[in-house]
């Protein structure tokens, strides 16, 4: 987790992004303009210290480190099969990182949230049934 200047810990996104060196507010803002263009119903979150957007269950998450804006896909094996399409940035895990001023296209993140979408669709659908 992110240590804040005198334990600070952020209220909503609006504070985050505040929060944050000024290289990275834009291109959170940004993440958060195309996150709620897909899904508009997502409920704002803070989850371990940063923003995430819910959709039935956490869909995915944004944040920064020292250099880099990450974008938390919330599912690793998703990040295994777009391999492919994800060769031109750093990937940890379920997290992708980018530079600010490199970020990933809008139709691949497009593509991301609504695959997570159809995600946690199955699993309600899957916990209903039960």
């Amino acid at each position: 987790m992110k240590a804040y200047p005198g334990n600070i810990t952020p209220q909503d996104f609006d504070h985050y992004v505040f929060l944050q060196p000024e290289q990275f507010r834009s291109s959170l803002v940004r993440l958060r303009e195309i996150i709620l263009s897909v899904v508009p119903q997502a409920e704002e979150t803070i989850s371990y210290q940063i923003p995430c957007f819910k959709y039935l269950y956490l869909l995915v998450g944004v944040g920064t480190n020292k250099k880099f804006c990450s974008f938390y896909t919330m599912n690793p094996a998703l990040v295994k099969e777009m391999a492919g399409e994800l060769q031109r940035v750093r990937v940890s895990g379920a997290t992708i990182h980018l530079k600010p001023d490199e970020p990933l296209p809008v139709e691949l993140l497009i593509k991301i949230v609504k695959a997570r979408m159809v995600q946690n669709e199955q699993i309600a659908l899957t916990k209903r049934n039960k």
